[in-house]
């Protein structure tokens, strides 16, 4: 599995570069991926980041700094099937300072900073700033104090 044309800022660590596809993107200063992840074309993680093992993060997702991306994590970048003629790419921005447990799948949203994004959500709408979320599709539990 390649790393091929990224940047990466000062003390990125990457325990076993072996193990993961990282191609055209950018990761910030202090970030962590770990293995069996695969990091798209275009894709910017910011600083203080942790991606988890067997995440997948494609084009079109730009993730703000202080991020924790849990284990098998799935981003998308698209509304319809790829089979379509007319298919578009959509993108994704989570903010800093934001926890998205394991398992779960991201559509193309914007995700508020201070969120809370519970294991196995299904992301399907937007989500405000401070608010704490779960389910399929994910709902909005509560708000954090700011």
């Amino acid at each position: 599995m390649p790393i091929k044309n990224c940047k990466f800022g000062k003390n990125v660590k990457i325990p076993y570069p072996d193990l993961v596809n990282l191609y055209d993107c950018k990761i910030g200063d202090n970030s962590f991926i770990g293995p069996f992840v695969e990091i798209q074309k275009g894709v910017k993680i910011g600083r203080n980041c942790r991606i988890q093992s067997h995440a997948f993060i494609c084009e079109g997702v730009a993730i703000e700094d202080d991020v924790f991306v849990g284990h098998g994590v799935t981003f998308t970048n698209c509304l319809m099937p790829a089979c379509r003629k007319e298919w578009k790419m959509k993108r994704t921005l989570v903010k800093k300072h934001t926890a998205i447990g394991s398992n779960a799948t991201i559509l193309p949203v914007a995700i508020g900073s201070n969120t809370l994004i519970g294991a196995g959500a299904v992301v399907t709408k937007d989500i405000k700033d401070f608010a704490v979320v779960a389910g399929n599709p994910a709902k909005i539990l509560r708000y954090l104090s700011k």
